[in-house]
């Protein structure tokens, strides 16, 4: 584990009442559902590192917008601070999973509770007006 807490960012893409959404191939979070996100590098802004993991983990190149949310993750050998931004991608197209994203796909907003996400995210993106309800 790091000594120190590291920076992450998230991207909510949102199109035509789909999701972009990660399974996650590694790390704490494997084989759970996320949107694309990932570590700050260091001499990367924010917003350019927003667009490096959605590109890097789905292909699609997007423009990032305006910060959504954060939350902490805190496990035994991680602690994530993560900034999700909403996100928009520049041309729909069919996302093709790549770097550590063992699956890639749009998700219907009505249908995100039938997957395994990772803890918090319905949550999140209800408390944050993207889901309108969950059970």
């Amino acid at each position: 584990m790091s000594e120190r807490p590291e920076l992450c960012v998230g991207a909510v893409v949102v199109h035509d009442g789909s999701l972009l959404l990660v399974r996650r191939g590694h790390g704490p979070a494997a084989g759970e559902w996320s949107v694309p996100g990932g570590r700050l590098e260091r001499g990367e802004t924010v917003a350019e590192a927003v667009v490096r993991e959605v590109r890097e983990e789905t292909g699609l190149e997007c423009v990032c917008g305006e910060l959504l949310g954060w939350v902490e993750r805190i496990g035994d050998d991680h602690h994530f601070v993560i900034l999700d931004h909403v996100a928009t991608v520049l041309e729909h197209g069919e996302p093709v999973a790549g770097d550590d994203a063992a699956e890639v796909r749009w998700v219907p907003l009505d249908e995100l509770i039938e997957l395994r996400l990772v803890d918090g995210l319905a949550e999140f993106l209800h408390e944050h007006g993207v889901l309108d309800a969950f059970t």
